[in-house]
């Protein structure tokens, strides 16, 4: 079985411990480790899987912290690299009653945003890995250059590329830097995922299959549109899945795409999938592969944070012979 390796943010989630206030009005917090690249990487790990984490962190305690929770989770750490140019990241999180969430980010300048390509391991994958990105370090930062280091070496190794845009606007400049920078990085990526409420702002497409096809680009081979308790749906080609949602008590939607997306990425790991025999794979497993994430990502929301509501498998099995 491969690895996971994961590039990207790694920082503090700092969530409100009171439910349907504005951030302004939010008068405690509770730590919690976050980043999607992070949750993802955490999602494998605690499936079974073997993780690992590409990123930068600072000298200072929320980076000891994060650390130490990384680990804690299973996700290999040795890859992290520690700076005293720049602090490790933060978000605070206000949560409305139904659990969606508003973000306040302090990340300007930030440790993760200064890897360099330079500090990617060109050798660290090979084939039957997987590479996952997002696009919050994407933006002009040298870590923007270290995906693209990261990305040419997986794929030239043999390792599959994952690719969830998990769009975070209020840290781009404009929303047309961060548009024109996902539409960039897209046809990199073996395997996209994306959500309804991403995908007309990505693709400038109001006509939902229309914009999907659209992003069967470069090395594309397959997307998978998640829409939120209403479940998923994988596109190859021209053929279609779709696996629906699950009703659960939601108490924070915080990190369930991620392990939606994870444990998707962890059955592809133990299908030992690779760039060439991916879409056999996924046309063969792909339904019970989206049933699978469906009841991962929502556990996750019966929780509060990302990393420590994320689900074993035991508990998706429960879910889907028991759903609730």
């Amino acid at each position: 079985m491969g690895t996971l390796y994961s590039i990207g943010e790694v920082l503090i989630d700092f969530i409100p411990l009171q439910k349907g206030k504005a951030l302004k009005d939010v008068v405690s917090f509770e730590r919690a480790p976050g980043g999607a690249p992070a949750n993802v990487a955490a999602s494998v790990s605690k499936l079974g899987g073997s993780s690992a984490m590409l990123t930068k962190l600072g000298e200072d305690a929320f980076g000891d912290f994060l650390l130490e929770k990384l680990a804690e989770a299973g996700v290999e750490t040795k890859h992290i690299i520690r700076t005293s140019e720049a602090n490790t990241a933060l978000a605070f999180v206000s949560l409305r009653e139904d659990g969606e969430r508003d973000f306040s980010f302090y990340r300007k300048p930030c440790a993760d945003l200064l890897m360099t390509a330079d500090e990617v391991d060109e050798s660290l994958f090979s084939a039957g890995d997987i590479l996952h990105f997002c696009s919050v370090d994407l933006v002009e930062s040298p870590m923007k250059h270290a995906h693209l280091k990261a990305i040419e070496s997986a794929k030239r190794n043999g390792a599959f590329v994952s690719f969830d845009p998990n769009v975070r606007l209020p840290l781009w400049d404009s929303e047309e830097a961060c548009r024109e920078t996902i539409l960039s990085f897209i046809p990199k990526a073996h395997l996209i995922k994306i959500s309804d409420e991403e995908l007309e702002f990505i693709t400038g497409l109001s006509d939902e299959q229309a914009a999907i096809k659209s992003l069967f680009t470069g090395d594309v081979k397959a997307v998978i549109y998640t829409r939120g308790a209403d479940g998923a749906a994988l596109y190859m080609n021209d053929r279609k899945m779709e696996s629906a949602g699950f009703s659960v008590q939601v108490q924070d939607t915080t990190g369930a795409g991620d392990a939606f997306i994870g444990s998707f990425l962890f059955q592809m790991l133990e299908l030992e999938t690779a760039p060439e025999n991916s879409l056999s794979i996924l046309e063969q497993h792909g339904e019970e592969m989206l049933q699978f994430a469906n009841a991962a990502g929502a556990i996750t929301t019966t929780g509060k944070g990302a990393i420590s509501s994320l689900p074993s498998i035991r508990q998706i099995n429960e879910m889907l012979t028991s759903p609730l």
